[in-house]
């Protein structure tokens, strides 16, 4: 480990330090209908394993890099069927149009921020091509999404490095996944208030399981179990101004190609509408869908819409779920508050959506 990237992991450690904030359901909300799975998480999804390197340096570095990557093996020489849903193509997603065409995923799916896509592609090409198995291969096509942290983070120094990537490939597993303000979250704001990573998951009453994680950076009118959140809260005290984008990542174990993949994205896309996502002309908004099914008959067309709203609850709740979990954080300059929780309690009981 280098002394930068101890530096920095401490200074994340520090970040995080503040007092831990509920969940969603923690707090006394369940959206939707279909129930979730043991963790809530995209992990979930049997052998998926998610992976977080947070970097936070001095009073204006506030970024990281998110790894999800779709089973433990060699991804390029055992593929993932996948597929990129594009809801607004305002962005700077790496590697989307080789997906689309072949209906696969072969590198680790990233996020990070805006201008560290280039880095942390080429680390995530290092890690690839140092796999065994893969000496010969000349070709390989990565897939780096991000979110504009350039409000709470020096975007322009490009703080992430090899290392940080590394360190979120090595930290990569099953389990519970850490939210709110790590990784690719660290620097992010969604609805006005500090945003960042959530995830969630849903199980279909045939036995599948989607699940979902975010990285929030986008504005809109917080809606909260079909609660105008946001508009009262702006009543209280407005929240500072946000645009930006979001990248949704859904994973599930049912058995499907690249075109129900991409209907599958674009249903969480419509969970994204569902918490009052704005979709202005400059959010990147994108759902990258894979399956981790193996040797089995592809779902049909007419069993899929159970799937499709496990990835629209799902959606909804990861995002909220990185709202919930952000804390107020301060760099750059800027301090951008964390959702007053309480506030919000008070109007969900208002409108009769809390007991």
């Amino acid at each position: 480990m280098t002394r930068r990237t101890a530096a920095a992991m401490l200074a994340g450690m520090a970040l995080r330090a503040q007092p831990r904030r509920p969940r969603l359901r923690e707090f006394g909300i369940a959206t939707g209908t279909l129930p979730p799975g043991p963790l809530n998480a995209i992990t979930d999804v049997a052998g998926v394993r998610v992976g977080h390197s947070t970097v936070v340096s001095g009073a204006n570095v506030r970024t990281g890099v998110t790894v999800v990557l779709p089973h433990e093996g060699n991804l390029f020489r055992e593929k993932t069927p996948g597929a990129v849903f594009t809801g607004n193509a305002f962005g700077k997603l790496m590697g989307s149009t080789q997906v689309n065409e072949l209906g696969e995923i072969e590198s680790p799916i990233a996020l990070t921020s805006t201008l560290n896509v280039a880095r942390v592609a080429d680390a995530v090409l290092d890690y690839m091509l140092a796999l065994p198995g893969n000496e010969t291969v000349r070709s390989l096509n990565v897939l780096v999404g991000e979110t504009n942290d350039g409000g709470l983070n020096d975007i322009r120094s490009r703080p992430v490095h090899r290392e940080h990537v590394f360190a979120a490939l090595r930290a990569a597993r099953g389990g519970a996944v850490e939210e709110g303000c790590v990784g690719a979250g660290t620097g992010t704001v969604a609805f006005g208030y500090k945003g960042g990573i959530g995830t969630a998951s849903r199980r279909t009453p045939a036995g599948h399981t989607v699940g979902v994680l975010a990285q929030t950076n986008f504005g809109g009118d917080l809606m909260i179990a079909g609660v105008p959140v946001g508009r009262a809260l702006r009543a209280a005290a407005p929240p500072a101004g946000a645009d930006g984008s979001v990248i949704l990542v859904a994973a599930t174990d049912a058995p499907l190609e690249h075109r129900n993949l991409h209907r599958l994205g674009l249903r969480a896309i419509m969970g994204l509408a569902r918490t009052g996502a704005a979709g202005s002309n400059g959010s990147g908004d994108y759902a990258i869908a894979f399956s981790t099914a193996r040797g089995h008959t592809p779902v049909a067309n007419d069993a899929m819409s159970p799937l499709f709203l496990a990835a629209i609850e799902a959606a909804e709740e990861a995002i909220l779920n990185s709202l919930f979990r952000a804390t107020t954080t301060t760099g750059n300059g800027l301090t951008v508050e964390a959702l007053p929780l309480d506030r919000v309690r008070t109007i969900l009981r208002e409108y009769r959506a809390l007991p």
